[in-house]
């Protein structure tokens, strides 16, 4: 049983083979394996000779494909015992490109972790279990194993010295030097005035768009969407709370002036509004916007789906509407409502910095706003957890409000006017 386990559970062959095939046939493969990945992380003996060779032809800058691999292999002796030419022609024939390499390294990385976990948990167990070693130098073992675990878990693989931050800020600072336009460094918002004070919106910020029901949450993100459509930038909006559909009438309503919204959702348009709306669907159906309307979403297939767009390069943005009506189910029975939102808005953030890109988070606003004797929101208002205004880097409120500091429930000149309130800005001013 235990043989079998350790063969089911602590080694792929097909994987390794595939990283070993990719470094064989893509020149750009090895270095993005070669500082992640040693030989010994191969469970295979042949897999770990021929990653041996491939990693010193690496280092000796060397070209590499399959026949100067199998001469490397002959000078060390070890052709043969990886089987022979005929076996590196299998292998390198069995990958067709260096897709998703790193997350294949990051298995094999893995799995050669809990091979040493298993085997140092099982050496433990027996110094546990022998009385006639000291407590103390069973503790020193056990100390040993995990900073063992830590280096292989790859723990400092995201250390940077400070000269290599600066070096890194400094590039970044430049880049949007080279490529920022009137102040916009990220994606355009569409307003000027919310891009003076976000310099739109940034790679791995979470931002949060939070009003009561019926304010307009959902037809301001939506035209964020089709701003940074516009711009070029793909845009997904997982739409937890209206069809498609519903969401494609409120863009041929923004795209188009003078039609009736009665109209459009009776079917009794005018003709010059049937013109008009297929000009606008003509225009929408070019920008790269991708809509996921499935009512039962959680942040896990949110994140699962825009890995898989960012792999192919179809995700800059991602826009979630909205927060409270994300799937909360959890395996952790204890979990009170406050504590899943709070799990489900630190994976939006999480989202934002893993894939280097902004989150659109919209979220509900709880009762306590209306029951003060002005309408200015506040942080805490944010519905459900208090959580949500610490993982954001930008929290907006809509407001309708004549003066959103002041305004009383008596005084409400502007009544049709929706104001964008900055409560939270931690790279810029709020306002």
């Amino acid at each position: 049983m235990n043989m079998m386990t350790e063969t089911t559970f602590s080694h792929d062959s097909d994987l390794e083979e595939a990283v070993i095939g990719a470094c064989m046939i893509e020149r750009a493969a090895m270095p993005l394996v070669a500082d992640k990945l040693r030989p010994e992380m191969f469970y295979e003996e042949k897999n770990l000779e021929i990653f041996a060779a491939l990693q010193s032809m690496y280092r000796s800058a060397k070209s590499i494909d399959t026949i100067t691999l199998k001469n490397e292999l002959a000078a060390r002796g070890k052709l043969d015992a990886v089987g022979g030419p005929y076996e590196l022609l299998r292998i390198s024939s069995k990958v067709s490109s260096s897709a998703h390499l790193e997350y294949h390294a990051l298995i094999l990385r893995q799995l050669h972790t809990r091979r040493i976990m298993r085997t140092g948990f099982q050496q433990l167990l027996a110094f546990s279990a022998d009385e006639s070693m000291d407590i103390d130098d069973i503790l020193v073992e056990a100390h040993r194993l995990l900073e063992g675990l830590e280096d292989e878990s790859g723990v400092a693989d995201h250390l940077r010295s400070i000269d290599r931050l600066m070096d890194d800020t400094l590039a970044e600072v430049e880049q949007r030097m080279e490529h920022g336009c009137n102040g916009i460094t990220g994606i355009p918002t569409g307003f000027d005035a919310l891009d003076h004070v976000t310099a739109g919106w940034q790679r791995g910020d979470l931002n949060i768009l939070a009003a009561r029901p019926s304010v307009g949450k959902t037809a301001f993100a939506l035209h964020l969407a089709r701003a940074a459509a516009m711009a070029g930038r793909h845009v997904v909006v997982f739409s937890l709370e209206m069809q498609g559909e519903r969401l494609g009438d409120r863009w041929l309503l923004a795209a188009t002036e003078g039609v009736d919204p009665q109209h459009l959702r009776s079917g009794q348009l005018t003709p010059g509004e049937v013109r008009q709306v297929h000009e606008a669907s003509a225009e929408l159906s070019r920008l790269p916007i991708l809509i996921d309307d499935h009512p039962m979403t959680s942040m896990d297939r949110v994140r699962s789906s825009a890995r898989l767009l960012k792999s192919k390069n179809r995700c800059d943005m991602v826009i979630v509407d909205y927060l409270q009506l994300c799937d909360m189910r959890s395996d952790q029975k204890n979990r009170n409502r406050e504590q899943e939102v709070a799990q489900a808005s630190r994976k939006a953030k999480l989202l934002a910095k893993e894939l280097d890109i902004p989150v659109l988070l919209l979220s509900q606003l709880n009762r306590n706003c209306e029951a003060r004797p002005t309408l200015k929101n506040m942080l805490s208002d944010l519905r459900e957890s208090g959580s949500i205004e610490q993982d954001a880097d930008i929290v907006m409120f809509l407001d309708r409000s004549a003066d959103e500091a002041e305004a009383s429930r008596d005084d409400r000149p502007d009544e049709g006017v929706t104001r964008i309130v900055v409560a939270k800005n931690r790279s810029g001013p709020i306002g």
